[in-house]
C-alpha cells in the first residue's frame, strides 16, 4: 500500500530592496516623493501610513507617533532619519493641508488616501519612473513584485545595515512578534561577507587585524610585481 504524503508548499521567500534601488524609488517618486520616502525609512503600515496626521509628526524632535494601530506594540514612535525628516519638512511647506488634524499624505481633496490606490497610483509608477533611469545607467531594474509591505521590510533590512539589533527593528516596526524582524536578519546575515574574518577579529584582537592587513596588503604587492 502506498501511502501519499501531503507536500507542503514552501513559503515565498521576502523580498526588500537594496539601499540603491530604495534611493532611487524616492527620487522617481515626483510629488509623492515624501510618502514613499517614509514607507522606506520609517516602515509603517500602509494603513499606518494613509491615516498618519500631522500633529502625530514633530518635525522639531525628528520623530512620529503611530496611533492608527490596532495593538498596543503597533502604537509606537519611530525615530525620523535626517533624509526622511527633511523631505517631510519640504511636503509640509508646500501641502495644501498642513494643519494639525489634517492628514500627513492627504488626496487633493484633503481626505484620507486609499490603501488600495497607493500600489496603484503612487508605487507603480514610482518603479515604472526609476526603471527608465537605472535602465540608463545599466543598472538591473526593480522588480514588479514589489509591494507596500516590501517597503516596510526595506526599513527593517536598512535598520540592519545600520547596526540595529532585531530587539530595536521589533519595537520600530510595531511587533510583537520576533518572526519578521529575525526572518530578515537571518537573511543579512546570510549575505555578509567577511564574517569568518570579523569573528577572527573579535576573538584575537584589533592588532592581529591590523598585522593581518599589512601582510595581505605586501603580499598583494608582490603579486603585482
Amino acid at each position: 500500500m502506498i501511502v501519499l504524503q501531503r507536500v507542503r508548499p514552501r513559503a515565498a521567500l521576502r523580498t526588500w530592496l537594496e539601499a540603491d534601488e530604495a534611493s532611487a524609488l524616492i527620487d522617481a517618486a515626483g510629488d509623492h516623493r515624501a510618502l514613499i520616502a517614509a514607507m522606506v525609512l520609517a516602515g509603517p503600515r500602509i494603513s499606518e501610513a494613509t491615516a498618519l496626521r500631522w500633529r502625530s509628526v514633530d518635525l522639531a524632535r525628528g520623530r512620529l507617533t503611530i496611533e492608527a494601530s490596532k495593538t498596543d506594540a503597533g502604537r509606537r514612535v519611530v525615530a525620523l532619519s535626517p533624509w526622511l525628516l527633511e523631505e517631510l519638512k519640504l511636503h509640509r511647506a508646500k501641502a495644501a493641508y498642513s494643519g494639525a488634524d489634517d492628514y500627513v499624505f492627504a488626496t487633493r481633496n484633503g481626505t484620507q488616501r486609499e490603501r488600495s490606490n497607493v500600489t496603484r497610483q503612487i508605487l507603480r509608477p514610482a518603479i515604472t519612473a526609476a526603471n527608465v533611469k537605472r535602465a540608463k545607467a545599466g543598472l538591473p531594474p526593480i522588480g514588479s513584485d514589489v509591494t507596500n509591505h516590501t517597503l516596510r521590510r526595506t526599513f527593517a533590512s536598512l535598520l540592519y545595515e545600520a547596526g540595529a539589533s532585531p530587539a530595536y527593528v521589533m519595537a520600530q516596526m510595531g511587533h510583537t512578534s520576533s518572526t519578521l524582524a529575525l526572518e530578515v536578519y537571518a537573511r543579512k546575515m546570510e549575505r555578509q561577507r567577511g564574517t569568518g574574518e570579523r569573528m577572527d577579529v573579535l576573538v584575537r584582537g584589533a592588532e592581529w587585524a591590523g598585522d593581518m592587513g599589512t601582510s595581505a596588503h605586501s603580499e598583494s604587492e608582490r603579486v603585482a610585481v
